[in-house]
């Protein structure tokens, strides 16, 4: 029992079977990519489309076209910003169908200026937020965020 003989299921109906089921997956989870963004900086995607809804992974204040690290603490907040705005773009969204952001900050002393920029780039009502503080972001960065955009119909 068990094997392909004595269940009559030969081995390429179940590699058929697995691929369509990987298929359906993959459809279910698009990535979505933005060369106005930078680039991944390790094994993951800029966004993830899937289920009606885009999950944009944490944006560090990376100039696009140099993946060089901007200068300043509000320089970096607006660099965040233009590049999750630019990945929500290319799927079609933007900023205001946020409903979940994360802010991580290396310094919570910068939070009342990070929010003044914040409400420059979102209309209200508002996302739902958790801010942060962290030790350390990669390369340098004072600021990250990510988030959870519901995607239009």
């Amino acid at each position: 029992m068990g094997t392909a003989a004595a269940t009559g299921v030969e081995r390429p109906q179940c590699v058929a079977y697995h691929r369509t089921v990987e298929t359906r997956r993959d459809a279910m989870r698009r990535p979505v990519h933005s060369t106005d963004a930078p680039n991944a900086i390790g094994p993951y995607s800029q966004a993830i489309r899937a289920g009606g809804m885009l999950y944009l992974s944490g944006q560090t204040p990376l100039e696009p076209a140099t993946g060089e690290r901007i200068d300043g603490f509000a320089n970096q907040v607006h660099r965040v910003f233009l590049n999750l705005r630019a990945v929500a773009e290319a799927a079609g969204a933007r900023l205001d169908d946020a409903v979940k952001v994360t802010v991580y900050l290396t310094d919570l002393e910068n939070f009342a200026a990070f929010n003044t920029i914040m409400a420059q780039y979102f209309r209200e009502p508002y996302p739902a937020r958790t801010t942060i503080q962290v030790a350390g972001l990669p390369r340098g960065a004072d600021v990250e965020v990510d988030a959870i955009l519901a995607l239009p119909d």
